[in-house]
């Protein structure tokens, strides 16, 4: 993989994540006692950021959140993190968003969350920083933030010439006037259904989801398959990359992680080819370990894996 200076700017959520482990997910009407509580930072984009970070990359951020305690804690972990913080605005108007999760020891989940802060990343508010566009090599986005300022950040980068890379979760329908912008639309399974109609169970019927996406716009797909791997498409070939054989115990934040990865490995000049096993390999790290910010690895955990399977 080449080693030009790998830059990724996200734009997408903050929340502070209430993770609830059980020993089930309860019955309708059920109170489950026996829980264990973990408190972190999290949403959608700003694991990404820093997974990506983890994996090497320089990263800039771009989220909402409240003028709350909830709010430094997110700003105090992107520093932590390397991540500058002057990207993450303040807003009076609405509360940093909050995510509760019930988590079964199979990993099975059921989720809740107020979006809050999330809300107000409107296109205004975030072209204050769309200077960071002429910096950046690959923009990565998601759907946790209101779809005109995906719109807005995806067509400013492709203005700029920035490699767009679009997470959409959660798994809504997108108009092709979305789709046509994005270099790379990262759909696991449900969500490949729900924008496709196509039930996806495989890499056979991820490609026939993907071509759909492609004959729409995307010039290209990757479908993640979870343990299955991930199928990638342009149009003219599909190529199924298996995923790396792994004693999992979490599968939270996993594809996080690929995003993550294939953000990273694109932005420091790889190939597809050689960014999408870089993304398989710390999903599959990040299944190893319980949790989700805590579990991304870093890049020479992923060197090293790599390294392992080639003995």
């Amino acid at each position: 993989m080449k080693t030009a200076i790998p830059r990724v700017l996200v734009i997408g959520s903050a929340y502070v994540e209430v993770t609830l482990g059980v020993p089930r997910l309860p019955a309708g009407g059920e109170t489950i006692s026996e829980a264990t509580l973990s408190v972190a930072c999290g949403g959608r984009g700003l694991n990404q950021a820093v997974a990506a970070r983890r994996l090497g990359a320089e990263v800039r951020f771009v989220g909402s959140a409240g003028i709350d305690r909830h709010g430094d804690q997110i700003a105090d972990m992107l520093h932590a993190e390397g991540i500058p913080t002057e990207g993450l605005i303040h807003t009076e108007d609405a509360p940093t968003g909050i995510a509760v999760t019930l988590v079964d020891p199979e990993g099975l989940k059921q989720a809740a969350r107020s979006s809050g802060a999330n809300m107000r990343l409107v296109p205004e508010s975030a072209r204050r920083h769309d200077s960071l566009m002429s910096w950046a090599k690959v923009l990565l986005c998601q759907i946790e933030i209101p779809i005109p300022t995906v719109q807005w950040a995806i067509a400013t980068g492709r203005e700029h010439g920035v490699l767009t890379i679009l997470d959409p979760t959660p798994a809504q329908r997108l108009p092709n006037a979305l789709l046509s912008l994005v270099d790379c639309i990262t759909p696991n399974a449900a969500e490949a259904e729900t924008l496709t109609g196509v039930c996806v169970d495989g890499p056979g019927t991820a490609s026939v989801a993907a071509q759909h996406l492609v004959a729409r716009g995307a010039k290209r797909v990757i479908v993640t398959l979870g343990e299955q791997g991930a199928l990638f498409c342009d149009g003219t070939s599909a190529l199924h990359f298996p995923a790396f054989p792994v004693q999992g115990v979490d599968r939270m934040g996993a594809g996080d992680a690929f995003n993550g990865g294939l953000a990273a490995g694109l932005a420091a000049g790889g190939t597809w080819e050689q960014a999408l096993p870089l993304a398989n390999a710390a999903a599959a790290l990040t299944c190893t370990r319980r949790g989700c910010l805590n579990s991304f690895p870093l890049r020479a955990e992923v060197e090293a894996f790599l390294r392992s399977l080639k003995r």
